[in-house]
């Protein structure tokens, strides 16, 4: 049975089914177009875009088009994100600095005793703390006596050079841009560390945006800085009192961590720990931003007034944000949703082919097409190559038709890349079904396992292993480990798509392209490099199994092609001899063969017979064709069969019965006896 009988047979029983399975993803894509054009309607209103007002410049009374001024002044901050900003505001660089409820005291599981009492925290008092460790304790506490300078009068005329000498922080969070710094746009005060505080001390903290001057008092804290005796001590301090989501009792956050290692007046070097529990990042998008440039350049500084003396300083004055080109406020939702809905589509290709291969073993085809000569491995190709073909279509209608609608799940992302991770995973799939397909015997049981696979990878996906992935702290060696479950690959390629295409929509670039994959943050390549390795395997296995639990051959049926072939000798009437110490035995014919065969000759050689069919070792061969040896289907067939009497031919499947009898059938008909 060749390639076009077996598609055809499948296409015509699956041919409804199939229909439906191609429209899965347009009717998908058709509801994810429909909900994005709604977000973007509530999206385009005056809310979201960039503020304007009119100036009666000629004092008529009325105001015309030309006297419409827009822009970041005259927005609210709703309005801000959308306006073109040509000239960025400079804001003064901050730390991040914890809340005063937050902040390190004594705890019980903190052994620390240089800590303040935990009443600070009733009172707003505490101080916020700086750790440093290193190999050289006099030079590191000098360092770190050189990192706060009291207050002392500010310049007006320029306030961001006089705001440069001091460590100004903030609690707030901080933002995926720094066009509107939030410390200055939210009820969260701004702190001033100094060495020491005295009662209500403030600076007013002013800058200019434009037009507008925006003012907020920074409040006096206490900077406290604490020596720790190793790396592993301060390691364990900061893990102790990590904030995870629990009682505030149990938060005990630091500002900075700083290792001076090996530093002293010669070689500067610096190890620094960070607190980024503060960047409200929803892990749908790029990063927040972390306020890491003013620790930084506290150590560079305290290190500078170290060698050259209190005079010298490296002033850090201000950080701005690049320039930008108005915007309109757009949200891909089929980015951000994406990794879920099409870890669904793409896998529910999944039970169509497992049950297609349950399906034929639980109805015996796969036996009826054995029995009319149709190899395993035949089979296993055209199966293959069928659920293959099928595959790609489905593929190629999903990708094509989400392009045509303008997902830019698909269009922002470079479609090579797309279509290796796509043909990858399907073929990992196919050769999944197939190792899977050998445990089933029963349609519906594999119909219900195979959903329950397809329902539950995209959830646990878009649940748990997400989660985990975004995790900056765990592990990237468990990160692959998980990833050798094929759904869990899918969904972390398809999580690398969405998040490469909703970065590039929000900036106005590109999505992922093949030099993205040397990026150590991005998992594409270790998911492309694990999926082929699998599907390698899988294939391997799924055939070993074919054969050992449909085809009933032994488990160590490969060993058969390392045994050394039996040595044949001619025929020795049924007797066997020893060869070399080993036996070979002679297989003879059975006595009422040998007494045909030896009738046949004693007809032949008489001139007249009443005999209405005589053979004399008829023999069938079909020849070699499509790669697969000849094959022998009649072998020495020796018969005489008298006038009137009744034969029958008995014999199991592929005896040769058929191809004797049209033969004789042949025969007969030229005028042959």
């Amino acid at each position: 049975m060749g390639w076009f009988p077996y598609g055809d047979l499948a296409w015509k029983r699956n041919r409804k089914s199939t229909i439906r399975l191609i429209l899965y993803p347009f009717l998908l894509c058709l509801i994810l177009v429909v909900v994005q054009n709604l977000i973007n309607h509530l999206l385009d209103n005056a809310k979201y875009k960039c503020g304007c007002t009119c100036v009666d410049s000629n004092a008529d009374g009325q105001c015309d088009s030309t006297e419409k001024v827009c822009g970041i002044q005259y927005s609210t901050l709703d309005q801000a994100s959308s306006c073109p900003i040509p000239s960025p505001p400079e804001w003064p660089p901050f730390l991040q600095i914890p809340a005063p409820e937050y902040r390190a005291v004594r705890t019980d599981f903190v052994s620390f005793t240089d800590l303040p009492d935990q009443s600070c925290r009733n009172t707003g008092t505490c101080p916020a703390t700086i750790l440093f460790t290193g190999n050289n304790q006099t030079l590191g506490q000098r360092l770190a006596g050189n990192f706060f300078t009291s207050f002392s009068t500010l310049n007006s005329s320029d306030i961001l050079y006089s705001l440069a000498y001091y460590a100004l922080g903030s609690d707030t969070e901080t933002q995926l841009t720094n066009f509107l710094d939030p410390a200055f746009f939210s009820n969260e005060p701004i702190y001033d560390l100094e060495p020491q505080c005295s009662a209500n001390s403030m600076i007013p903290v002013t800058v200019q945006i434009a037009s507008i001057a925006v003012t907020q008092e920074a409040i006096c804290v206490q900077g406290q800085n604490l020596w720790r005796n190793s790396y592993s001590e301060i390691n364990d301090e900061l893990y102790k009192g990590y904030r995870k989501g629990n009682s505030e009792g149990k938060i005990n956050e630091i500002v900075a961590a700083y290792d001076f290692l090996n530093s002293d007046t010669s070689n500067f070097n610096v190890s620094i720990w960070y607190n980024s529990t503060y960047k409200n990042d929803t892990g749908n998008g790029p990063l927040a931003l972390l306020r890491v440039p003013r620790s930084v350049n506290l150590a560079s500084n305290a290190y500078l007034q170290l060698l050259r003396g209190p005079a010298t300083k490296m002033l850090f004055e201000f950080v701005k944000e690049m320039p930008k080109p108005a915007t309109q406020l757009r949200l891909d939702f089929a980015s951000l949703l994406g990794p879920l809905f099409f870890t669904w589509v793409i896998i529910q290709l999944f039970p169509v082919i497992l049950t297609s291969l349950v399906y034929e073993k639980q109805q015996k085809l796969r036996i009826m097409m054995k029995m009319h000569g149709l190899g395993d491995g035949p089979y296993l190709m055209i199966s293959y190559a069928y659920f293959l073909a099928l595959s790609i279509a489905y593929m190629l209608c999903f990708v094509i038709f989400g392009s045509v609608i303008g997902l830019k799940f698909f269009t922002l992302n470079d479609y090579s890349i797309q279509f290796v991770f796509y043909f990858i995973y399907i073929n990992l799939q196919i050769a999944l079904a197939f190792l899977v397909a050998s445990f089933f015997s029963n349609v519906k049981t594999a119909t219900v396992i195979g959903y329950v696979l397809v329902f539950g990878t995209g959830l646990l996906g878009g649940f748990l292993f997400q989660f985990f992935v975004e995790d900056t702290s765990f592990p990237g060696g468990w990160i692959i480990v998980m990833e050798l479950y094929p759904g869990f690959s899918l969904y972390r390629g398809l999580y690398e798509f969405s998040q490469y295409a909703f970065s590039g929509n929000y900036m106005g670039t590109h999505g992922m392209r093949w030099g993205d994959l040397s990026d150590s943050n991005n998992g594409m390549r270790d998911v492309l490099i694990i999926m082929s390795l699998e599907w390698l395997v899988v294939l391997f296995v799924a055939y070993y199994i074919d054969q050992v639990v449909s085809s009933g051959r032994s488990p160590l049926f490969f060993l058969n092609n390392f045994r050394k072939k039996h040595l044949s000798s001619p025929s020795l009437k049924g007797h066997s001899s020893e060869i070399q110490g080993s036996k070979v035995f002679i297989e003879m014919d059975k006595r009422d063969v040998a007494q045909e065969r030896e009738k046949v000759e004693q007809l032949l050689l008489e001139p007249n017979t009443n005999h209405s069919i005589i053979c004399d070792k008829l023999k069938k061969v079909y020849p070699k064709r499509d790669g697969n040896p000849e094959k022998v289907a009649v072998r020495g067939m020796s018969l005489a069969l008298p006038q009137g009497e009744c034969f029958g031919m008995l014999g199991p499947n592929g005896a040769g019965k058929t191809s004797f009898i049209n033969m004789v059938s042949i025969n007969w008909s030229l005028g042959f006896k």
